[in-house]
């Protein structure tokens, strides 16, 4: 992948990752995240993506503890799709930019 742009690589590993989510992880906790951001280090080396999940806390929880079991799994399935010489070490994290703007738009109505 390496004379691909970073942009295209994100892309293409965001994609992959979606599908994989949806169709292989057998964990159907997993299957309620989506991925809502998706950063690449310089070296490609290391992939940091925020999961969204829909639920109160406690299947937010519930579902990025599935995902993150599967994590190797993920990675194992990315690197034979992707057939990159290195694939990126996976860091899933719970994305909580919308639980945030919801509570600022709430505090805004309250004004």
């Amino acid at each position: 992948m390496k004379s691909v742009s970073q942009a295209r690589a994100r892309d293409l590993l965001r994609r992959e990752l979606t599908d994989i989510l949806r169709r292989e992880v057998q964990d159907p906790r997993a299957a309620l995240a989506s991925i809502a951001d998706l950063t690449l280090s310089a070296d490609r080396s290391h992939a940091r993506i925020l999961l969204s999940v829909l639920g109160d806390e406690d299947e937010r929880k519930t579902a990025i503890r599935a995902v993150r079991r599967a994590a190797g799994f993920i990675r194992g399935r990315l690197g034979r799709r992707l057939r990159l010489r290195r694939t990126p070490e996976l860091h899933f994290e719970l994305y909580r930019g919308a639980e945030h703007a919801e509570r600022i738009d709430q505090l805004l109505k309250d004004l």
